[in-house]
This record gives structure tokens, C-alpha cells and sequence, in this order.
């Protein structure tokens, strides 16, 4: 038996009426802001199952956004967020999707800019903890509980090996790895839960690995 903490059963310090409505939003409009790296000029939420029926009575829609800003779940200034967001010139849709999915508690958002779009699904499982099942159409199973190293790249032989040697070489221990890819051949998402934060220098080391096409580090803390 797998034994929880207090703090996995009480879940974090929050803003907001429920963990998994308000806390799990935050976390999963953090994870999309940091993979774009930047504050978006449009956000399309969109919200599946319980979330799309209680979303504004629990503070999701406010949450989320909180999170696309960048705010911690225990900022004072998520309740503000919606305002927040228009009077810095964020564009922010609101939708609710009849489809059914696997988890009750579904958020889609979809974030651009002028020079780029990422779009993600996450899933509020409890206590403020998150899984995030797709990023830009590519399928994975991710808490980021911990640093996530993310590299795009080719799908072909040897990859894999390439980027565990830079890890290797530089001491890094990977707790978690998923390889994910549209089609045979085509590109490919690999992910990596390191036990440290990969620093700009490894990573740099790793995007010049042939057939790389980006690297990124994601880290919630």
C-alpha cells in the first residue's frame, strides 16, 4: 500500500473554495503559460464535465486564468484574475464542451501569440495535484510535479540514448520518462522527470544533439 502525506491529503495553500476546482485550474494554467514561456495575447479555456457545470460557482474560470498569469494558487490576486488579464490586454474565451472525457475535472487551453500556439488538456485529480494528457496533440501522462525536461525532436533511432548520455555525462538522474509521437518517422515529444533542475547550459548541450528541434524545462516551484 502506497501511503499519502498530510499535505497530499490536504492539498496546498489555496485561494478558493475547492482544491481540485481552484487549485488544480491554477496548476494547469501555469503548466500552459510556462510552455509558451511568456504572458499569451489570447487564452481559449475550454471546460469538460464537472468543470463546464460548476466552473464559475467554484472560481475555475478565475483560477485558470490566475494560473496563465503566472500566479501561484495562494495569491491573493487570483480572485482579480479576469480583470487582471483585461486590463493587461489578454484576450480570454470562456467555452464549456459537451464531450465526455475519461476525468470529470477537463480543462483545454489553447494559448498564442504573434509568434506562436501551444495548447494543452490537463485533468484536476485532487488535493491541488494535476496530470496533463496532451500537449500540442502529443499524448502524455505528467504531474510536473517535478522539473520536466521536454525535447522535440525526430522520430528516429538513437535519440533516446543521445539525450540520456548529456544527463548521464552531467550526473542528472531521470525519474520519469515518456516518449510520445504523432506518427512513425514524424516528430516526437520526449519528456523527462529529472530529480534536479537541468541547467541552460546542458539544455543548450542537448539542442544541439542532430535531428533536436526544441528544448524546454518545466518547473512549477
Amino acid at each position: 500500500m502506497k501511503y499519502k502525506s498530510v499535505f497530499d491529503i490536504i492539498g496546498p495553500i489555496m485561494v478558493g473554495p475547492s482544491s481540485s476546482h481552484t487549485a488544480g485550474a491554477a496548476r494547469i494554467g501555469r503548466v500552459a503559460r510556462k510552455l509558451l514561456g511568456r504572458q499569451p495575447k489570447r487564452a481559449e479555456i475550454t471546460f469538460y464535465g464537472s468543470f463546464a457545470k460548476t466552473y464559475q460557482g467554484h472560481g475555475s474560470d478565475v483560477a485558470t486564468v490566475a494560473g496563465i498569469l503566472d500566479f501561484d494558487t495562494f495569491d491573493l490576486r487570483l480572485k482579480d484574475s479576469l480583470t487582471i488579464a483585461q486590463n493587461e490586454g489578454m484576450e480570454v474565451i470562456l467555452q464549456t464542451s459537451d464531450v465526455r472525457t475519461e476525468h470529470p475535472n477537463t480543462a483545454r487551453i489553447r494559448l498564442s501569440d504573434e509568434k506562436e500556439t501551444i495548447e494543452i488538456v490537463g485533468v484536476s485529480i485532487g488535493g491541488g495535484k494535476i496530470e496533463v494528457l496532451e500537449i500540442n496533440g502529443f499524448s502524455c501522462q505528467l504531474g510536473f510535479d517535478s522539473p520536466t525536461l521536454l525535447v522535440l525532436h525526430e522520430d528516429r533511432f538513437g535519440m533516446i540514448a543521445a539525450v540520456a548520455k548529456v544527463l548521464t555525462q552531467q550526473r542528472i538522474n531521470v525519474g520519469l520518462m515518456e516518449v510520445s509521437r504523432h506518427d512513425r518517422g514524424s516528430r516526437a515529444l520526449m519528456a523527462l522527470e529529472t530529480d534536479a533542475v537541468v541547467s541552460e547550459q546542458v539544455m543548450e548541450e542537448i539542442r544541439n544533439i542532430p535531428h533536436i528541434f526544441d528544448v524546454s524545462l518545466l518547473a512549477l516551484g
